[in-house]
């Protein structure tokens, strides 16, 4: 999975199961979008914006995992923390750098969400399900036709 298909797709590239993680996965991707699409004067803004919505998806995560006692939480919390990390970083920089490097950090997490989803975030979404409903998330994406 690319990053191309967040952009054209994001509802379909983040879905788990889990009805509040999967809001949360496809405002991550509506925030990603714009701030892939948006020219340079409105970057800042949407990159703060993307940095807003890290810390409130990543903080919501880690609640969920703190409170069900989820086993792996440490690396997936370890892993969200290392982002802001680097969303810290883009901060820092001198305003000139910033749309360029910040630019390359949201391409950066455009790559690494899908990844991010399909080994941690599907781990949670099935753990959270199994707690609220017994079992696991079925998950059915309409396959598009070949011509």
């Amino acid at each position: 999975m690319n990053s191309t298909l967040i952009f054209q797709e994001p509802t379909q590239a983040v879905v788990l199961g889990y009805a509040p993680m999967d809001d949360v996965h496809a405002e991550f991707a509506d925030v990603i979008a714009r701030a892939a699409a948006c020219n340079d004067a409105d970057f800042m803004s949407c990159l703060d914006e993307v940095i807003r919505h890290l810390r409130s998806h990543f903080e919501a995560e880690d609640a969920w995992m703190r409170a069900s006692d989820f086993p792996p939480k440490d690396c997936h919390m370890q892993e969200h923390a290392a982002v802001l990390r680097s969303a810290d970083e883009v901060c820092a920089l001198p305003a000139e750098r910033q749309v360029d490097v910040g630019r390359a950090f949201v391409r950066e997490l455009a790559d690494w969400f899908p990844g991010h989803a399909d080994y941690l975030d599907s781990a949670l979404a099935a753990w959270m399900c199994k707690r609220a409903h017994g079992g696991k998330p079925i998950v059915l994406h309409r396959r598009e036709k070949s011509e």
